[in-house]
């Protein structure tokens, strides 16, 4: 076992000791915040030191079994148990690895998706529709909730853009791998001749800003605007304006947000999507100067890269990132995911587990 990883996990295991007593303590109840803080990072550190223990026993089983090596009696005996020991040692260090490489500290946010229409035209537009409503049903299958921030829609349906809110358990570790470009290659419903067209779509996954503790917006930089909220609302929409709409001057960004009755809960949400967008400005940022020493295998994540080929008359789609092909396109834009995001996990795991190798 490398040296950091040894000393690590036995800083580990005299952390577990110090919060099985803190926890047993008869007052630790006294401060729920402090009580439930405890809590948590014993149930995180339990299962890895655990993992350890493990590793150390089969370490043990390993020395005597070395040591009745030495008596002919029991050498093939103890060739075996030698063996064996070694590959469970082996399994659980790589585990050990895998449990301890470091977590995005961005993983349990909520997000905003951002599906935008690219080339394409009307089809670019159809098939923005369907990307969403793909998104739409995995967070369903993950009992996630939608909520919709602001949509514009396409002349012959669809979207050329539509943000929402996904809130839920982990959701940007599980989306965090869908930003980029999906091109999609099919027959429109819009073409006489039958011929395949290619079109394109741009899919932004934002983790969720926390507006006071992650980033500054100063309110010089600002120009808010409101206006009337346009599409189905019957007579309110008509006679205020709710519609809330936020320049932020320094980058151009503008958000818009027009899908609550409210001007201040529109603001509001359109002040968290900008929050998100300057957040995720920033984490670009800090990727492309990471960038210049190691290229990431899973990408940037830079919405002009293209990620995913949705091929409908083959009936696959092909992730470009990882070489992966499935054969069920319309399980996929059904909302089942799980196969693709999982593979892109894990291919970030390994990515990760290799920089660690590199850099022991």
């Amino acid at each position: 076992m490398k040296p950091s990883l040894s000393t690590r996990l036995k800083q580990l295991s005299v952390r577990l000791e110090e919060l099985n007593s803190l926890l047993a303590a008869e007052n630790v109840t006294r401060n729920l915040d402090r009580f439930r803080a405890l809590s948590r990072e014993h149930a995180e550190i339990a299962p890895v030191v655990e993992l350890y223990r493990n590793w150390q026993r089969s370490e043990g089983d390993l020395a005597t079994a070395k040591e009745m090596l030495a008596d002919p009696d029991t050498r093939l005996f103890a060739d075996d148990e030698a063996k064996a020991a070694v590959a469970r040692m082996e399994q659980l260090e790589a585990e050990l690895q895998r449990v301890l490489l470091p977590r995005d500290p961005n993983d349990e946010r909520n997000v905003f998706l951002e599906v935008r229409a690219g080339t394409g035209g009307d089809e670019s537009a159809l098939f923005a529709g369907d990307l969403f409503r793909m998104y739409a049903r995995f967070a369903e299958r993950n009992k996630w909730q939608v909520e919709m921030i602001s949509e514009s829609l396409g002349d012959m349906g669809g979207y050329k853009e539509v943000i929402a809110r996904i809130v839920g358990q982990n959701v940007y570790a599980k989306l965090k791998f869908e930003s980029g470009g999906h091109r999609v290659q099919r027959v429109p419903a819009t073409e006489a001749q039958g011929r395949i067209h290619t079109s394109a779509c741009t899919v932004a996954v934002l983790p969720e800003a926390d507006p006071i503790a992650d980033i500054t917006i100063n309110p010089a930089d600002l120009r808010i605007d409101t206006f009337r909220a346009s599409g189905a609302g019957g007579q309110h929409v008509n006679k205020t304006d709710s519609a809330v709409r936020i320049t932020h001057l320094p980058t151009g960004f503008v958000v818009e947000c027009q899908d609550d009755r409210s001007q201040h809960r529109n603001r509001a949400q359109a002040m968290a999507v900008l929050a998100s967008r300057l957040l995720e400005r920033e984490r670009q940022e800090r990727q492309q100067k990471e960038a210049a020493t190691r290229k990431s295998l899973i990408g940037s994540g830079d919405r002009s890269e293209r990620i995913r080929t949705y091929n409908f008359p083959q009936g696959r789609v092909t992730d470009h990132r990882i070489n992966l092909t499935l054969y069920k396109i319309d399980q996929i834009m059904d909302g089942d995911l799980f196969e693709l995001t999982q593979a892109l996990a894990n291919e970030f795991q390994a990515e990760q587990l290799a920089a660690l190798g590199e850099g022991a």
